[in-house]
């Protein structure tokens, strides 16, 4: 990188540091074991690393998936349609929030409950109901856990992933930073469970096209979920907001951003303009 390319990297990880509103996310993976079931020690270890900004006076907002996946662990069953998946939804949010209840009880933090569709997005009503619900949540140090309404949300009106729900949510919520935690350490040149040679991406920024056609040639069945977590970066980047993709199991990802450290792919922010 030449000193201007250095300079606005640190920059970036600067305000990411300095940030006074984080929007979380959470993927199932970072949540649950090789059996669905909803692994205590991740979800601790989430719940340590958001609380580590939140004593430090920080607004985070906690974007979580796991519903579908912690059903199939109390259950035992598959989803094979829409249906199942909903149905297995609805057996995995209250277990899946208890286990947030719990945790955050280690330091005396209540959590909140948020499923939201599409429509509370996009109806201008709807969603200043959802934005007056969390204001005051925080107000009351209350961290807010949203997911997606799996229960109702159809090919029509769900949000479709929960990395664009997170980026929605950053954008509306006037968040400062966007962190998505999956299962590796961040943007890659290839896919890294099958490609030896793939190589991590530190930073994304100008080479946002490089990188979404390397993603696209890569991607497949077991790695697709990247693009959906980049395009997501991309879209709060593009309005002046950095974003992070990292790895949960690397502990710590959160102290990391907001003690200046690297940490998985940072999204450079574009201060607003759009480089569509």
């Amino acid at each position: 990188m030449s000193d201007v390319e250095l300079d606005t990297v640190e920059e970036a990880r600067q305000r990411a540091a300095s940030a006074k509103r984080v929007v979380v996310k959470a993927g199932t993976n970072s949540l649950t074991d090789d059996d669905s079931h909803l692994d205590d020690d991740k979800v601790n270890a989430l719940v340590d690393d958001v609380m580590t900004m939140v004593e430090r006076d920080i607004d985070v907002l906690l974007v979580s998936s796991g519903a579908i996946g912690a059903g199939i662990g109390r259950v035992g069953y598959t989803h094979d349609s829409v249906e199942e998946s909903q149905a297995l939804s609805t057996v995995g949010q209250p277990h899946l929030i208890r286990r947030y209840t719990e945790s955050f009880e280690r330091y005396d933090r209540k959590a909140a409950q948020l499923l939201l569709t599409q429509q509370d997005l996009e109806h201008p009503r709807r969603f200043r109901n959802v934005q007056n619900t969390i204001e005051t949540l925080l107000s009351w140090d209350i961290v807010p856990i949203i997911n997606e309404n799996d229960a109702v949300a159809t090919s029509e009106i769900q949000i479709g992933d929960n990395d664009m729900l997170s980026a929605s949510v950053a954008l509306g919520l006037d968040a400062d930073l966007l962190v998505t935690l999956t299962d590796v350490n961040g943007v890659y040149t290839g896919n890294p469970k099958t490609d030896p040679d793939a190589e991590l991406v530190e930073v994304v920024g100008t080479n946002y096209d490089e990188i979404h056609e390397l993603i696209d040639q890569s991607a497949r069945a077991t790695f697709g979920g990247i693009r959906t977590k980049v395009e997501g970066a991309r879209r709060v980047s593009e309005q002046g907001i950095p974003a992070v993709i990292a790895n949960s199991a690397d502990g710590d990802v959160l102290e990391r951003i907001v003690t200046l450290k690297p940490v998985g792919t940072l999204f450079l922010p574009a201060n607003g303009d759009s480089h569509e």
